[in-house]
């Protein structure tokens, strides 16, 4: 029997691990939006702070995943449930990306286009949601687009703590010393990664274009 057999004959369980990945992922993607965002524009304004807040992002992307579910395990009320833990886990592996590539694009507008709002009497608040956040989204949804391809790939390590998604298969697999089962886990991750990529490269590069 070959993976794709196998995938077929457990269609069901293989899209119920499908959901809880896509779960896991877009849950966590959604919180580190509304973190990594704003942050980003934070240290675009208050330049101090731009060093302690992009080191404490990379910092997060230096420790091991298997590392940092122990570390947070402990915590109260998130260690409660597996899939809380994971999902505070992914959110912070995504900060990097988004603080940067946010910081990044702001930074990255044409001097001449905010001086000429500032001419125009805008206001610092006008000036970042209607001249300087705009320009600057096709680099914001480039940073979504890698944390969310790094998330797929990391939410596969959930299943060690019992959070579920398409890693079941894998650790299955490497228990049983079966390749299909491995495959049977990894071949719909990496799917659904390349879907997220195409997708979201899609939308940046409309909203580049535009």
């Amino acid at each position: 029997m070959n993976v794709l057999q196998f995938i077929l004959r457990n269609r069901t369980e293989v899209l119920e691990l499908t959901a809880e990945h896509l779960w896991l992922v877009g849950a966590s993607i959604v919180l580190a939006v509304l973190i990594g965002v704003p942050l980003g524009i934070l240290i675009t304004r208050w330049p101090v702070l731009s060093k302690p807040v992009l080191g404490g992002a990379n910092v997060i992307q230096t420790i091991p995943s298997l590392a940092l579910f122990g570390f947070l395990l402990p915590a109260p009320w998130i260690g409660a449930r597996a899939d809380r833990l994971a999902i505070l886990a992914l959110t912070l592996y995504a900060l990097l990306p988004l603080i940067r590539n946010t910081y990044t694009g702001i930074k990255g507008v044409d001097p001449a286009v905010v001086e000429a709002g500032r001419g125009m009497g805008m206001t610092d608040g006008q000036l970042l949601w209607q001249v300087e956040f705009p320009l600057a989204l096709s680099v914001i949804i480039a940073g979504i687009r890698v944390a969310t391809v790094f998330s797929i790939g990391i939410a596969t390590i959930a299943a060690a703590i019992g959070a579920g998604g398409l890693g079941e298969y894998i650790f299955r697999g490497l228990a049983m010393v079966n390749n299909q089962v491995i495959l049977a886990g990894a071949i719909p991750a990496a799917a659904l990664a390349i879907l997220a990529d195409a997708s979201l490269g899609w939308l940046e590069k409309r909203l580049a274009t535009r």
